[in-house]
């Protein structure tokens, strides 16, 4: 054999070396990657806790409702976690979300863990649980409806600008910002939101097994610290999530080591801006465009510099 045939033959099991040992590099770096990158993606089909954080303002949301909903079939999904830090928002989100949780707990264990704030609204959501943890400083309740506007008439009398209003009937354009709420309208409008309160009502009754007679003592618009709550059977136990991981591991036999996977809050990150606000201000606001209350203009929400609701 020549000098040549042997260089090339050398020459390809160097090749069949190198390729070999640059595959088990490549194969090596994949499995570093993966190691580092599982830890944070989706739980897929093993079991886990699924967490449902509802903070800030509560409005009304299509997609996070369907996938809170969504849990409730999830094989994988062995409970809920509901972590509230929110003074609340409107009726109609809140109920939404009331709803979802609900049917998750009809099915798989559901606690609700405090934070600073879960008023208003923001104790509506939590109640469908089979545990509610607080610390002793959360302010929570506030279970009431809050219907606002405003009249401006006598400031438009002063600068001379007159407002008219052509309506199909007495109650059409009751609230207004142009004049004064009729004796009638505000009878129609105390109506509302008595039954809107009712239905609040009768949630809390419900998810606290309470008689609504109860509950309605209860619900005069006030606050109550996470200790006053407690007294009062508004919520079940002081702690956060580690104590409601250690109740659950106890009472429903389940590991507390069970991983937990965070449900994704959809349009509430985009709404952070507007949690930051007074929702006084921005109802005001869209009164004033309106000329009266948006049909869902009846908020349930936490308003300290106004006092109880």
């Amino acid at each position: 054999m020549s000098l040549e045939t042997d260089l090339l033959i050398d020459r390809r099991r160097l090749k069949r070396r190198l390729f070999f040992w640059r595959a088990a590099a490549v194969f090596a770096a994949a499995v570093c990657v993966l190691l580092v990158v599982a830890p944070h993606l989706p739980l897929g089909g093993r079991d886990h806790l699924a967490r449902l954080t509802v903070s800030g303002l509560i409005t009304e949301n299509r997609k996070l409702t369907e996938a809170v909903t969504a849990l409730a079939k999830d094989r994988a999904v062995r409970g809920l976690i509901v972590y509230v830090d929110s003074p609340g928002g409107s009726v109609a989100g809140g109920e939404s979300l009331h709803q979802a949780i609900a049917e998750v707990a009809a099915r798989k264990p559901v606690v609700t863990v405090m934070g600073g704030t879960a008023a208003s609204a923001g104790y509506m959501v939590a109640v469908p649980a089979s545990r509610i943890f607080a610390r002793e400083s959360t302010l929570t309740g506030s279970i009431g409806v809050l219907l606002q506007t405003g009249e401006v008439s006598g400031l438009l009398e002063r600068i001379g600008v007159t407002a008219e209003a052509i309506t199909s009937g007495p109650l059409k354009n009751q609230p207004s910002y142009t004049h004064p709420t009729s004796p009638q309208g505000r009878e129609v409008l105390q109506a509302l939101v008595m039954d809107m309160y009712e239905q609040f009502v009768g949630m809390v009754a419900a998810g606290r097994h309470m008689p609504a007679e109860q509950v309605r003592t209860l619900a005069d618009g006030r606050a109550y610290t996470g200790r006053q709550a407690l007294g009062l059977g508004l919520i079940d136990a002081i702690g956060g999530e580690a104590e409601a991981r250690a109740w659950r591991a106890a009472e429903k036999g389940s590991p507390e080591s069970l991983p937990v996977e965070d449900v994704e809050l959809g349009s509430f990150a985009r709404r952070a801006l507007a949690a930051s606000f007074s929702p006084v201000v921005g109802e005001m606001m869209k009164t004033v465009l309106s000329q009266g209350l948006t049909l869902d203009g009846a908020w349930a929400v936490w308003q300290p510099s106004s006092g109880s609701e």
